[in-house]
């Protein structure tokens, strides 16, 4: 099974993902600031969400406040993440069939 994080090194809960996940083999990495998801990746992850397209969007970012858009509106969040990456939440843990945010960090963790 396929399963890829998407992470944002400067941020502490996608850092916290990726040191509890370490073990896990088969997970590939992907700093999505810098390799960031193209539209139909973003259409993709978005069929995976187990939430409303509005979770992966950090409102409280000043990219956001500065043009905010409607975050209700599938196709005006992919447009904007695929343009500002900085706007997706994180850590984001995706599998061949589901995607999770991993807010809190918990729902993304191996069960022990």
């Amino acid at each position: 099974m396929s399963r890829v994080l998407l992470h944002n090194p400067s941020c502490s809960k996608s850092r916290e993902a990726v040191e509890a996940l370490r073990s896990e083999s088969g997970l590939e990495v992907r700093k999505y600031l810098e390799n960031p998801l193209n539209e139909a990746e973003l259409r993709e992850l978005i069929g995976k969400l187990d939430t409303p397209v509005s979770s992966l969007v950090r409102t409280k970012e000043s990219l956001f406040i500065e043009a905010p858009f409607d975050v209700s509106n599938a196709e005006e969040v992919i447009a904007n993440l695929a343009e500002k990456p900085k706007l997706m939440e994180r850590p984001i843990l995706v599998t061949n069939s589901k995607a999770t945010i991993g807010r809190p960090l918990e729902k993304i963790l191996p069960v022990k």
